[in-house]
């Protein structure tokens, strides 16, 4: 484990407990049976569903339970991309709505907690190895906040805030807050994307679908080539991950460009994550895109554009970055809050 201090109250008086956890994304959403095993929690067994496939959590849920738990957990802790505002939420990138007493009183489950996916990333960090972590920077180690920025299908951004002793989780809707031109490219791009949604967020250049965006302006308003071998790939498979291995693999320029701008724009935002929450302990890099485009974020252009501020360049140059390469980190972090948290 990577010893952060996390604050988990109920970690030095656990009781014996089946713990269901349960990540929900726009893509996809995995279920995690956990036990407490003394501090820390052990994965039992896991599944995974295609999150579009369902109308609601609850046809994954009985799912789940129908095909693999044959007993009612003590606890289910779901981490959610979304809002989570009084026990409910309506996902944003998913047309499920969840409310957690609901569901208590529904499944017979003595306790269900809901908290926002990135949050629950957060707590994930309890849970994880040093193995688990990729250094981009190793920056000057130093007590202080701490900033998670995650993209995948959407843009997912939290923050732990440092109380002299532990690690506070919690969430924001950060990735939401609205794009901001710096470059002359950058107020092409807010044209071209004005022209077909209004207000334009973080998310819509910083996720998977902003990955493709970048790349149709590039084809469609600066005249970059695509080729016919490219575009028959986008017929038949995810553009974003088709644009990104491209680019790594260096064989079309149109690519190259767009991810450059991607990771332009990611650091950018990470820069503005890190400044209003004085993240000077690190900033941590989640979500599904960073751990496969990680040959892109090592390269320099990420360290340059982070850096980049008219006064607090000092300050940023020192935080340490580090990338988040277990992919059940929110699911462990939703099982660290239901186990520990109550």
């Amino acid at each position: 484990m990577i010893n952060l201090p996390l604050y988990l109250p109920g970690r030095v008086q656990s009781k014996a407990a089946n713990i269901l956890a349960v990540d929900i994304g726009g893509t996809k959403t995995s279920l995690g049976l956990f036990a407490i095993a003394g501090a820390d929690v052990n994965l039992i067994q896991e599944e995974t569903y295609p999150s579009k496939n369902y109308s609601s959590f609850n046809d994954v849920l009985d799912k789940y339970l129908q095909e693999h738990v044959s007993f009612i957990p003590d606890v289910l802790s779901i981490g959610v991309a979304g809002p989570v505002v009084n026990g409910n939420v309506q996902l944003t990138n998913l047309s499920w709505s969840i409310d957690a007493n609901l569901l208590q009183q529904e499944k017979g489950i003595a306790k269900v907690f809901l908290l926002n996916d990135l949050e629950a990333t957060a707590y994930g960090l309890a849970g994880i190895g040093k193995d688990d972590l990729a250094i981009i920077h190793s920056g000057e180690q130093k007590k202080g906040n701490l900033a998670i920025l995650a993209p995948g299908t959407g843009l997912g951004e939290a923050g732990l805030f440092w109380d002299g002793s532990f690690y506070r989780p919690f969430a924001t809707e950060g990735g939401h807050s609205e794009f901001s031109p710096r470059t002359d490219l950058d107020i092409e791009l807010f044209h071209y994307l004005r022209n077909k949604t209004s207000p334009i967020s973080w998310e819509h250049l910083i996720s998977g679908e902003g990955i493709y965006r970048i790349y149709t302006f590039l084809r469609d308003v600066r005249g970059y080539k695509e080729p016919t071998w490219l575009e028959e790939k986008f017929k038949t498979e995810n553009p974003a991950a088709v644009i990104s291995h491209t680019a790594m693999r260096q064989l079309n320029e149109t690519c190259v460009k767009a991810m450059q701008l991607f990771v332009t724009y990611m650091a950018r935002e990470a820069t503005s994550l890190v400044l209003k929450l004085k993240a000077t302990g690190g900033l941590f890099l989640g979500g599904g895109i960073p751990p496969k485009i990680y040959p892109l974020l090592r390269d320099e252009l990420f360290r340059q554009q982070f850096t980049q501020s008219d006064r607090m360049e000092p300050l940023l140059k020192d935080v340490p970055i580090h990338l988040i390469l277990n992919s059940k980190a929110a699911l462990i972090g939703a099982a660290y809050y239901g186990a520990f948290c109550d």
